[in-house]
């Protein structure tokens, strides 16, 4: 094993535990300076803690964008949405199955899909322009107003389904709030730069793609809050957490992150590769496309579904890999796929579906 590649990895690794580190000072400081202005528990577990677990991604994507790695950026956020829905659920789903009964799926499900296919109508120019991404920031603030008004309709509903966050006796203190905030902003921007550093090498030293990098590595690491967010919640029984967590991390890395990147990139634009347009950007809508029927079923991510989500995505990554590592395998890979696994999955979704609306009638 080479040098710089020891070298790259550990920068990645290191940069993956700071960026969970930052994360977890900056939700507890902006949380506790949440508390000392008056913001009642509910409206922090809506946005703040939202935003912790989503902070990570913000950090390396605008990092990304500002060190001219636009496909690390764009492919951070892409791949994130993909691991979330087909990795966190999955493993959440096999960790304990999930009762799909929060206002919070209903309601954001199509969110997200309409979301998602929306930006892959943006980035179908090649780029995001500003005005994309300034559009993506305004319906951040009415998607945001939207929550916070409906949650105060179903207050038990919502409490159930948001995290709890714990103080100690300290916590209405300026200076502490105001230094988590500061350390945890410190912190994400140094792992944040380790992990693009590293991302960078590794590309660069074997040949592959930032945008491969970016759909990969760069993504998983960064989606790591959300699968422990997620894991936890699924052993204590909070399973509206866990679904509600990648549905709300979904859609502030594509309305926050890739907003604000696109917001900030100027008259250039944020630039898209073609592979992102035409393969990974299709495949995040439909692995939120894979998971409706399940929803709308009213019943449980049992853990064979949860299994069957991890194995999409285990698929998902060889697709990614092969090319680099057994490239005279591709093509069979695919055409497997194609024909024969996805069709097969397709049937078993659609028969369950079928199953439970048929009971209903």
């Amino acid at each position: 094993m080479s040098t710089l590649l020891i070298q790259s990895l550990l920068e990645i690794i290191i940069g993956i535990f700071t960026l969970f580190a930052g994360g977890e000072f900056f939700v507890q400081g902006a949380a506790s300076l949440s508390l000392i202005l008056g913001i009642p528990q509910l409206v922090i577990g809506l946005t703040v803690v939202s935003l912790g677990t989503s902070a990570p991604e913000l950090f390396v994507s605008i990092g990304s964008f500002l060190r001219g790695s636009d496909a690390i950026a764009v492919g951070n956020i892409v791949g994130s949405n993909i691991f979330n829905v087909l990795v966190v659920l999955g493993s959440s789903a096999l960790v304990m199955p999930l009762k799909v009964e929060s206002r919070l799926v209903r309601r954001d499900v199509p969110l997200l899909l309409a979301v998602s296919t929306a930006v892959w109508g943006m980035a179908s120019s090649g780029s995001f322009s500003w005005q994309s991404g300034f559009a993506l920031l305004i319906a951040l603030g009415i998607n945001t107003i939207w929550e916070i008004r409906t949650a105060r309709e179903e207050p038990q509903g919502i409490q159930d389904a948001e995290p709890e966050v714990k103080f100690n006796s300290y916590s209405k203190k300026w200076i502490r709030a105001f230094g988590k905030i500061i350390a945890g902003i410190l912190i994400l921007g140094f792992g944040s730069n380790l992990l693009i550093s590293g991302a960078k090498s590794l590309a660069g030293a074997y040949g592959w793609s930032e945008a491969v990098i970016g759909l990969t590595i760069v993504s998983a690491g960064t989606s790591i809050p959300e699968l422990i967010t997620s894991l936890v919640a699924s052993l204590r029984g909070k399973t509206d957490l866990a679904i509600g967590n990648v549905i709300g991390s979904s859609l502030l890395n594509q309305l926050l992150v890739l907003g604000s990147c696109a917001f900030f990139s100027g008259s250039k634009g944020l630039a898209v590769e073609e592979v992102l347009i035409q393969r990974d950007i299709p495949i995040m809508i439909l692995s939120v496309l894979a998971c409706m029927p399940i929803f709308w079923t009213k019943g449980i991510i049992s853990r064979s579904e949860g299994a069957i989500l991890l194995f999409l995505y285990v698929l998902y990554l060889s697709d990614q890999i092969i090319p680099y590592t057994i490239p005279t395998f591709h093509d069979e890979l695919r055409t497997i796929a194609i024909f024969l696994i996805l069709p097969v999955l397709l049937l078993l979704v659609s028969f369950k579906a079928y199953h439970y609306w048929h009971k209903l009638t």
